[in-house]
C-alpha cells in the first residue's frame, strides 16, 4: 500500500512540475512578443551618406598613414513633419550635419576600431553622435552596406 502512495505522489509531482514549466514558458514567450511589437516603429526616412555609388571614401589613421576606408552608410531617421521630398542635388542642412558628424566619427577611430567584430560598436557610436548633433533621438538605426579598408 505504501508503494502505491509513493507512486501516486511522484506522478502528481511530475504533473505539477510539467504544468508549472508550461506556464512559465508561455509567459516568457508572450512577454517577448509584446516587447517585439513595442520595438517596431513607423517607416523612417533613409539617408545615404556620401556618393550615391561609392558612399564615403576617407583617409583614416592619421594624415601620413596612407590607409583608406570606403564605407556605405545609410541612416534611418524618424520622419519629421517638416521634411519634404528633396529635389535636385542639394543636401538639406540636416543631411549636412549628419554627414559631417559621420565623417568626424569615422576619421577619429583607430585602425583597430574597424575590426569586423567591432562593427556594432561603430554603428552605436555613429547613432549616438548623430543624435547628439541633431539634438534629439531621431536616429532609428545605422546600416553599413559596404566596407572596404585599404
Amino acid at each position: 500500500m505504501s508503494m502505491m502512495v509513493i507512486i501516486i505522489l511522484i506522478v502528481v509531482g511530475l504533473i505539477l512540475a510539467g504544468g508549472i514549466s508550461y506556464l512559465i514558458a508561455t509567459r516568457v514567450v508572450s512577454d517577448q512578443t509584446v516587447e517585439k511589437k513595442n520595438s517596431q516603429h513607423e517607416p523612417g526616412q533613409f539617408i545615404k551618406l556620401g556618393d550615391a555609388k561609392d558612399g564615403l571614401i576617407l583617409n583614416i589613421g592619421g594624415v601620413n598613414s596612407g590607409r583608406y576606408l570606403k564605407i556605405g552608410v545609410i541612416v534611418e531617421l524618424k520622419p519629421s513633419k517638416n521634411t519634404a521630398a528633396k529635389e535636385g542635388k542639394t543636401l538639406s542642412p540636416e543631411e549636412i550635419k549628419i554627414l559631417d558628424t559621420a565623417v568626424y566619427v569615422l576619421r577619429s577611430q583607430k585602425i583597430e576600431d574597424f575590426d569586423p567584430t567591432k562593427q556594432d560598436q561603430l554603428k552605436e557610436m555613429l547613432k549616438n553622435e548623430i543624435n547628439t548633433t541633431l539634438g534629439e533621438d531621431r536616429v532609428y538605426d545605422i546600416y553599413i552596406t559596404n566596407f572596404v579598408l585599404q
